[in-house]
């Protein structure tokens, strides 16, 4: 049986969306065409939003105005799932820090930092390592990066391989990769849950739950994308 908190919804199915580059521009805000979008999708199915990044940077990419987006959402993972919403109400949260030890964690840091230090790339910015409560962030040209500088690195990446030769872009202890959001949603029972991303290829941070076999992946390449897809599978 489905939970009884989604028994009104026709569709006994969960979507689930990453953030960055589904429902909104890496970065930026979304538009209200996808916030209304939602709407119209949880009106059939059950819907939820699962990125790598903390509530408070989530919440500023997907509110329009001044709405809630754990009022839009059924479910809402922040950093992976280690950060739960099911319904508005929190769930039990997992922290890194805790996990790997004050220790660990140092030794890391100031190894990363010395790469970093010591890598020859066109652009440094600013927060080259970000602490977030499940996992740390390592970005090379650091995250106070524009946007236009981030676009002119990735394609500088592909050619010098930067962070596949130095480290994961997103460092967390094994299984805390958007998988492990799948973990506070097994207990309802969905017929199907699908996720939609745009980091399905392997070494992407949406691969490990888009061919996770719980799952029916897809994968888009814009916010508009994610649109033409929900509408066909879901709203035709």
């Amino acid at each position: 049986m489905v939970s009884v908190d989604f028994a009104e919804r026709p569709v006994k199915k969960l979507v689930l969306f990453d953030v960055d580059g589904t429902l909104s521009p890496a970065r930026q805000r979304t538009s209200p065409e996808i916030i209304q979008l939602l709407r119209d999708l949880r009106k059939q199915v059950a819907i939820g939003f699962v990125g790598g990044s903390d509530l408070v940077k989530i919440s500023e990419q997907l509110s329009i105005g001044d709405i809630n987006i754990l009022d839009e959402f059924d479910f809402g993972f922040a950093e992976n799932g280690l950060t739960a919403y099911r319904l508005g109400k929190q769930l039990e949260s997992q922290s890194f820090i805790k996990t790997v030890g004050e220790k660990d964690y140092q030794e890391l840091v100031n190894f990363i930092l010395h790469y970093i230090a010591d890598v020859n790339i066109p652009i440094k910015r600013g927060t080259f390592v970000e602490f977030r409560n499940g996992m740390i962030n390592v970005s090379p040209i650091g995250r106070n990066a524009s946007v236009q500088e981030r676009h002119d690195f990735e394609a500088y990446d592909k050619v010098h391989h930067v962070r596949a030769d130095f480290i994961s872009f997103d460092v967390f202890p094994h299984g805390w990769d958007k998988t492990y959001c799948l973990r506070h949603v097994e207990k309802d029972n969905f017929e199907e849950i699908h996720f939609f991303g745009d980091k399905t290829s392997k070494g992407g941070n949406d691969y490990e739950i888009f061919s996770d076999p719980r799952t029916v992946g897809h994968t888009v390449k814009s916010p508009a994308d994610t649109m033409r897809i929900c509408k066909e599978l879901f709203l035709s």
